[in-house]
């Protein structure tokens, strides 16, 4: 059995140690940067989820491999620029970055004429910190509201804590945002802190280097 294998089965038993209902959160293999020489053996074992965070990669990676097999999702967790909208609905299924109205604007025309709506995820800017991307949670409510007469597909909510070594408190807190706002879905946690955020009910949690190993 491939290592990348034996990660990714390990997390998964971990995490369902950890969570105390029925529903486990779903792994999203981040394989930015890794050759598809290297993703193989998990696409091999029925892996379904990856992470890709530029379009224009994910697009040369996976369009053949798409083809082939259309159970695969793929996740945009990078920032999107409102002029790779087009390129990134052709690819991915999922966008975790969603994070202003322009960009909110430029996905409602694009899937319009390309007939095909990805689920999206509104990026919180949980610390409300000036050098990251996201809605201030003071915003939520309004900005949710505008992307549901835009007839966008928002499932959930997604964040990157900042990094100063309390998670715990900025996943709690997202928790409490997302239920207040009735989504189902929640995208948080990374390879440091992903089963601090599935004790706080992440749905979707972006693993890497736990699986693939550290990039060069």
């Amino acid at each position: 059995m491939h290592n990348t294998v034996k990660n990714l089965i390990y997390i998964e038993d971990l995490i369902k140690s950890k969570v105390n209902h029925d529903r486990s959160p779903k792994i999203i293999a981040v394989s930015k940067t890794f050759p598809i020489e290297n993703i193989l053996p998990l696409i091999e074992y029925g892996h379904l989820h990856y992470g890709e965070n530029k379009v224009q990669e994910a697009l040369d990676k996976w369009s053949d491999i798409k083809n082939d097999n259309h159970s695969i999702q793929l996740h945009l967790i990078g920032r999107l620029q409102s002029n790779k909208v087009k390129v990134a609905l052709r690819i991915f299924d999922y966008i975790h970055s969603l994070d202003s109205e322009k960009l909110a604007n430029k996905i409602a025309d694009e899937q319009t004429k390309q007939g095909k709506k990805p689920k999206i995820f509104i990026q919180v800017n949980i610390g409300n910190e000036d050098q990251k991307s996201g809605i201030n949670k003071e915003r939520l409510g309004d900005f949710y509201k505008f992307c549901k007469d835009l007839n966008l597909d928002i499932i959930g909510t997604m964040c990157i804590p900042p990094n100063d070594q309390n998670t715990k408190k900025y996943f709690f807190e997202m928790n409490k945002i997302n239920q207040e706002l009735n989504f189902k879905e929640l995208s948080m946690g990374m390879s440091g802190d992903y089963l601090e955020a599935v004790k706080n009910s992440a749905t979707y949690v972006r693993v890497g280097s736990k699986i693939f190993g550290n990039r060069a």
